[in-house]
């Protein structure tokens, strides 16, 4: 099993091994302008200042030498950023998960919910900056507004289609057992509509963290999308692209993380089927 992880990883690193190679030859031949497009070692030179402390570590300065290690800008954006999706995400999922339950076991509750859902589920969390701003003003509560938006849908519908698409052969054996309407919900139905459910927690969290870089570049003062902007403004290309970087890293990281989740939580679904 370890030496078939080794591989997958050795595989999937050839294609971006390949354009960094290309990238760094381009650079080095002059063929691209480095104002615009700076080659990996400037990249990767810029990314290490982002993450080291912008001062020298003083003890008389009354800090730690880890509370100094971790001043970096990197880290503290790394950090701010995250602090919202999290936040963020809790709060649309939390909202998301009751009324996607209520609405797919309940066919009144569908029919009445359902129209307002489908009007605002395609309005994408963007267009809601201005008047995110106008009621919560700057800082991370219109952050935080954007990022439930954007979280809020993809749980919403994951877990409606997942209580609707249970499986009939379920629902009649349980009622031939004579279970109760809220056994039936708890062990049958919640059960088989949780592979769907994580499904939409994996998007919701991914959509989660594109609305962040974008809230950050129009109403906070830090984090990973602030950074980029400001260095936009300096035309400080090296330093554009280490901050996505470090955003795909970082969204590279989640993904894996709730990939593992996800087939943990989920053994028993494969069981079944095999």
């Amino acid at each position: 099993m370890a030496k078939q992880n080794w591989r997958e990883i050795a595989a999937g690193a050839v294609v971006p091994v390949v354009v960094i190679a290309l990238w760094q030859a381009s650079a080095q031949l002059g063929w691209i302008n480095p104002q615009v497009l700076p080659s990996p070692l400037a990249v990767v030179q810029k990314w290490v200042e982002y993450l080291l402390p912008l001062t020298p570590y003083d003890p008389a300065a009354g800090m730690s030498w880890l509370g100094w290690a971790l001043s970096g800008e990197l880290l503290t954006d790394t950090l701010s950023s995250m602090y919202r999706v999290v936040v963020g995400f809790a709060v649309g999922a939390g909202l998301a998960l009751p009324f996607g339950l209520l609405m797919g076991s309940s066919p009144r509750m569908y029919a009445w919910l359902n129209p307002l859902m489908q009007v605002l589920r395609p309005i994408p969390p963007i267009a809601y900056i201005p008047l995110a701003i106008l009621w919560f003003g700057l800082g991370n509560a219109p952050a935080v507004f954007l990022i439930a938006l954007g979280a809020f849908f993809p749980v919403l519908m994951n877990t409606i289609a997942g209580v609707r698409q249970v499986d009939g052969i379920y629902i009649r054996a349980a009622r031939n057992l004579g279970v109760s309407q809220r056994t039936m919900f708890v062990r049958v139905m919640l059960p088989a509509a949780v592979p769907y459910i994580l499904s939409g927690v994996r998007i919701g969290i991914g959509t989660a963290f594109i609305v962040v870089i974008v809230s950050e570049m129009i109403a906070v003062n830090n984090g990973l999308g602030f950074r980029i902007l400001e260095a936009r403004e300096y035309f400080w290309s090296d330093k554009i692209i280490a901050g996505m970087i470090s955003i795909g890293l970082l969204g590279l990281i989640i993904d894996v993380g709730m990939n593992k989740l996800n087939n943990h939580l989920l053994r028993w679904h494969r069981g079944l089927e095999n």
